[in-house]
C-alpha cells in the first residue's frame, strides 16, 4: 500500500463567519443609496432638459477655453521645469545664501494658495503701475492672462524644484562615486548619469503635478481669463442652465484622464528595463 493511499482524506473548509450587520455597515448602505439615487435623479434630469441648441451655440466657446487652459499649463510647466533646475541646485548647494534664497521661494509658493498669489500679481503689480510703464512692462502686468502665466511659472517651478531635488538625492552614491572613479567631469556626470535616473524617479510625481495645474487653471476665470472655466462661466450667465458646468466638469475629466494614461504609458515605455 502507497503512502498516499494511507493519507487521511482533506477536511471540507470551514465555513464563513457571517458577517454581522452593525451600525457602521447600515450607516454605509444608507449613504450609498442617497448617492446612487441623487446620481439616478441628476442623469435623469439631464436627459429631460438636454437641449442641443445650447451645446451648438455654447459648444465652440468651450472648446476654445479649453485651448487657452491646455496652452496656459502647457508654457508654465515648461517654464516652470526650467527654472526648477537652478532653483534644485540652489537647494542643494553648500553656499548658505543661494540655499536659503532657494528655500524662502520654495517655502511661500508651496505653502501659500494659489489663488493668493494671483491675485498678488494681477492686482499686487497693478499698484505700481507708473513705475513699470517706464521700465516697459506695464504691457505685461495689465494683461491678466500673462500675469496668470507668470504665477502659474513661479508655483510650478517650487513644486518641480523639490521633485527634482528628491529624485536626485535619491539616486545611490556608488553613481557618483562610479562616475568620478571613470574620470567624468562632474557636470557630464550629473547631466549623462545622475539626472536622467533622477528622472525615472520624478517622473509619477511630475505627471501628479501637471494634474493638479490643469486643475488649478480653474481659477484664472476670477481675473477674466476665458479659459474653460471662464467661458464655463460666461455660457452659465446668459443661460442659467448648471449644465454648463457638467459639460466642463467632463472635458476636465478627459484632459485628466488623458494625461494620467500616457503619463502611465510614458512611464512603463522608459522603466521596461527595470521590470523582471
Amino acid at each position: 500500500m502507497s503512502h498516499r493511499e494511507t493519507m487521511l482524506p482533506a477536511l471540507p473548509a470551514p465555513p464563513e463567519a457571517a458577517r454581522r450587520f452593525t451600525t457602521s455597515r447600515l450607516i454605509g448602505n444608507v449613504t450609498l443609496g442617497i448617492w446612487l439615487a441623487a446620481a439616478i435623479g441628476i442623469v435623469l434630469f439631464i436627459i429631460d432638459s438636454w437641449s442641443i441648441e445650447k451645446l451648438t451655440k455654447y459648444g465652440p466657446n468651450l472648446i476654445s477655453g479649453l485651448g487657452v487652459t491646455l496652452t496656459l499649463v502647457s508654457i508654465s510647466v515648461v517654464l516652470g521645469g526650467i527654472l526648477s533646475l537652478p532653483l534644485a541646485y540652489a537647494r542643494m548647494t553648500k553656499n548658505k545664501v543661494l540655499s536659503w534664497l532657494a528655500y524662502i521661494y520654495v517655502y511661500f509658493f508651496r505653502g501659500t494658495p494659489l489663488i493668493t498669489q494671483l491675485f498678488l500679481i494681477y492686482y499686487g503689480f497693478g499698484t505700481f503701475r507708473p513705475y513699470l510703464e517706464a521700465i516697459g512692462l506695464w504691457t505685461f502686468f495689465r494683461d491678466a492672462w500673462f500675469c496668470a502665466l507668470l504665477t502659474f511659472t513661479l508655483n510650478t517651478a517650487a513644486y518641480q524644484a523639490e521633485i527634482l531635488r528628491g529624485a536626485i538625492q535619491s539616486v545611490p552614491r556608488g553613481q557618483h562615486e562610479g562616475s568620478a572613479a571613470l574620470g567624468l567631469p562632474r557636470r557630464i556626470a550629473f547631466f549623462k548619469i545622475i539626472l536622467p535616473q533622477a528622472m525615472i524617479v520624478a517622473l509619477r510625481p511630475y505627471g501628479n503635478e501637471i494634474i493638479l495645474m490643469i486643475k488649478g487653471s480653474a481659477i484664472v476665470a476670477i481675473v477674466t481669463v476665458f479659459d474653460l472655466m471662464g467661458e464655463t462661466r460666461r455660457a452659465f450667465s446668459r443661460t442659467y442652465d448648471f449644465q454648463m458646468y457638467l459639460w466642463a466638469a467632463i472635458l476636465y475629466l478627459i484632459m485628466v484622464e488623458i494625461l494620467r494614461n500616457l503619463w502611465a504609458w510614458i512611464e512603463n515605455r522608459l522603466t521596461r528595463h527595470l521590470k523582471r
